[in-house]
């Protein structure tokens, strides 16, 4: 189950980072050519919070089955076990509420340019957010 799990999610997370630089891309033409907010825009950012949502929920479960997730005393201390325990799951989740906030905000606005404006900077710092994390887990897994 673990093993399938974990491919599942490491398959996803291109979904998802696809997805961010399509929307991003998109949003920002969008914003700066001030165009209107298309159906196609919608459906990018339906695809983008679909695809996000559905690798939080395979994260969640992996974490509860993982066995590099511990709480015990020496979580904190030990860089990897704080790594998978704590900081990708913050990580995560934050980048999850960003791109989760950008749909939702941007769909109850009218005025399409600033449509574009939130979902470029609600997803441009989710992407940042992702990576920072990225980055985190090889400094600390390899280095």
């Amino acid at each position: 189950m673990y093993q399938g799990l974990l491919h599942t999610h490491s398959g996803l997370r291109y979904l998802v980072l696809l997805g961010l630089l399509i929307v991003i891309v998109t949003s920002l033409m969008g914003w700066l050519n001030r165009k209107p907010f298309t159906p196609t825009d919608n459906k990018l950012s339906l695809f983008l919070f679909i695809a996000t949502h559905t690798q939080l929920l395979v994260g969640l479960i992996l974490y509860f089955v993982s066995p590099f997730v511990k709480f015990d005393g020496t979580t904190m201390s030990d860089k990897i076990t704080r790594y998978w325990s704590v900081e990708h799951i913050f990580g995560m989740l934050v980048a999850v509420v960003l791109i989760t906030l950008a749909r939702s905000t941007s769909k109850r606005m009218t005025d399409d340019n600033a449509k574009h404006k939130r979902m470029f900077i609600f997803n441009f710092v989710a992407l940042v957010v992702i990576v920072a994390i990225i980055l985190i887990s090889d400094r600390k897994l390899i280095g």
